[in-house]
């Protein structure tokens, strides 16, 4: 039997053959990640955006800013509005038509990492209280699904808003006129930077940053959401339960990437400004 159709029949022995030597089929060892790099300001038509790629994988986001009413029960308030698309071209499991339910997940999950962050205060994109406050649509597209789309797409949202710009708009409240200053354009405050990091159990062994490949086998997936070096959002899923140890595994490394890509974004805004 050769190794392809070894591994088409008996994934899990396949791989479980690779992790008792702490090694993946990919070359990586079990915590190792894989490359990432982002490239900033790739949509001209866009306010704000960004491209990641994470190994094989890769995520564009496309920030539109634009001016709305306020809730009413939140008159200071603006909105974010993340939308995930998993596209077809970006895997054979997915096809064109509505979201799927794992990007209706993934869209929701980046909200709920942003909110729990503080990465972007909503107060500030308060433009008049009760009358006019900013819109955030960002939308982000998987273009190749190789493992870790939520990771990805998590990065390239945070280096998204780091090129928003927002023209200053002058509201009159007695004639409900406004009027866009471009010349006078504003960068979107963030105040922090939410960096994703998951891992999974394939085995009884943990990997880190796994491929497609890996996410199929796994019994057990975390992901671990930090900021500023303290964790802000967590999420388990799985019946098989991790240990202190392992935990406190997933957390360190998970900071070390927050680390590293917060030098990659510090390093770009000191090119763009100088």
């Amino acid at each position: 039997m050769d190794l392809k159709t070894f591994k088409l029949l008996h994934p899990v022995k396949y791989y479980k053959d690779y992790l008792e030597n702490n090694i993946r089929p990919d070359g990586r060892e079990l915590e190792d990640l894989r490359p990432l790099a982002i490239s900033f300001e790739v949509i001209n038509s866009a306010d704000g955006s960004a491209i990641v790629k994470v190994g094989n994988t890769t995520v564009v986001c496309g920030i539109k800013a634009e001016l709305a009413m306020p809730n009413a029960l939140e008159p200071k308030l603006g909105f974010l509005v993340p939308n995930v698309e998993l596209s077809p071209v970006s895997s054979t499991s997915y096809r064109p038509g509505p979201p799927c339910d794992e990007a209706q997940v993934y869209s929701q999950s980046l909200a709920d990492a942003i909110s729990n962050s503080r990465c972007i205060d909503l107060q500030d994109l308060c433009v008049s209280p009760g009358k006019l406050v900013w819109c955030l649509y960002c939308d982000l597209v998987c273009l190749d699904h190789d493992g870790c789309v939520f990771d990805a797409a998590i990065i390239a949202l945070v280096a998204a808003f780091h090129t928003v710009k927002l023209p200053t708009i002058r509201y009159n409240s007695d004639t409900e006129e406004t009027e866009a200053d471009t010349s006078s354009l504003l960068p979107l405050a963030v105040h922090c930077l939410p960096v994703t990091t998951t891992f999974l159990l394939v085995a009884d062994r943990l990997i880190a940053d796994p491929t497609a490949e890996e996410e199929k086998l796994a019994s057990t997936t975390l992901t671990v959401t930090v900021s500023d070096g303290k964790m802000s959002f967590f999420n388990q899923s799985g019946g098989h339960p991790m240990d202190c140890a392992t935990l406190k595994k997933c957390v360190d490394s998970a900071m070390k990437r927050e680390r590293s890509i917060k030098k990659m974004i510090q390093s770009m805004q000191i090119k763009s400004s100088s």
